[in-house]
């Protein structure tokens, strides 16, 4: 039995009520998005790039929509590896028109992310999947009556074993369906946003109307208007750039090195402090850099990799060219002044 005593809690403060009527607006945009001509991931993406949807009501939207309304068939699975080609496997999904399919992952720096696999844009993203994360496949007919459990299941197993770089056995049924994955249309700005504005709050204040109570004053008006559909971009690219790999061209990277990236990126930070720059070596996340100094662990010829996660990523290439050179003999260019200084080099 469900405990209700903590069911409203969160509706008791000012702050609490407002953030649940915005998820509530924003999961009933996203209500009719399952359908054969628009794939509930790429609206989703669609709203977080506009910052129309926050980060951390991406998956409680997807788990009401999907699972609770529309009784996905859901696969788990901590991936045990990533398939060499995505582009093949990008491919081959896009031609399984039976089933309407989402991925989930669960990314160790960005948290919950949705991808729609049959879109090419979601190549990159797939990419940098990591081996041991969690991702979750979603798979369902919702244009249907009838129960497709056995072939959604078919499809989602048959999706997860792809990713992870094994073989599957060919689908007949799969082929024929209404889902098949078009270029959404480029968006133009409507003519009178006057009107556009009017027409997006009759809508609104119509799917709030059965609410007996009023809501608070100073929440985000029920009657909102609801803009034109953002510009398709590819799912996580606006959040995080791809792997840039550095390989080490000295005969260690020892502290001189590891003190020359520190400094590197307290550099980088100062100028774009919405940014964050994440290192990797061995296909793991180094939170501590330090760690990259172990006589043996890092040497000549290693590859350490690193991305920037945040808005309008900029500098990417001269970032790139510092950490080379501070992989190198020519570290200590970076080293001049007290430990503390934070060098001007963007």
């Amino acid at each position: 039995m469900v405990d209700k005593s903590g069911l409203y809690t969160r509706l008791a403060t000012r702050d609490g009520f407002n953030a649940s009527v915005r998820h509530i607006n924003k999961t009933l945009d996203i209500l009719g998005s399952c359908n054969p001509k628009r794939n509930i991931a790429d609206e989703v993406n669609s709203l977080l790039s506009s910052k129309e949807m926050e980060e951390d009501a991406v998956l409680a939207s997807i788990n009401m929509v999907l699972v609770d309304k529309y009784n996905y068939v859901v696969v788990t699975r901590n991936i045990d590896g990533i398939a060499q080609n995505i582009d093949a496997v990008v491919k081959e999904v896009a031609s399984w028109n039976a089933v309407d399919l989402v991925v989930g992952y669960h990314h160790p720096d960005l948290g919950f992310i949705v991808i729609n696999p049959k879109n090419p844009d979601s190549i990159p993203v797939i990419s940098g999947f990591r081996k041991n994360e969690l991702c979750v496949i979603y798979a369902g007919d919702p244009a249907s009556s009838s129960s497709r459990k056995e072939l959604c299941m078919q499809a989602a197993t048959s999706l997860a074993d792809l990713v992870e770089g094994k073989k599957t056995k060919s689908i007949a049924s799969l082929a024929n369906g209404p889902y098949v994955w078009k270029a959404p249309p480029k968006t133009r700005e409507p003519k009178n946003p006057r009107k556009a504005k009017k027409g997006g709050a009759k809508k609104k204040a119509t799917a709030l109307s059965a609410s007996p109570t009023p809501a608070v004053s100073s929440a985000p008006a029920a009657a909102a208007p609801i803009p034109p559909p953002a510009p398709q971009i590819a799912p996580g690219r606006s959040k995080m750039s791809s792997l840039i790999s550095v390989v080490v061209s000295n005969e260690l990277f020892h502290n001189g090195n590891v003190e020359a990236w520190k400094r590197i990126i307290r550099s980088y930070n100062a100028r774009y402090p919405n940014l964050q720059v994440f290192i990797y070596y061995d296909g793991e996340r180094i939170v501590d850099i330090n760690t990259l100094f172990k006589w043996g662990k890092v040497k000549h010829g290693s590859c350490i990799q690193f991305c920037v996660a945040g808005e309008d990523i900029q500098d990417l290439a001269k970032l790139s060219r510092y950490f080379r050179q501070g992989a190198s003999p020519q570290f200590e260019a970076f080293l001049r002044g007290s430990p503390d200084t934070v060098m001007n080099l963007f």
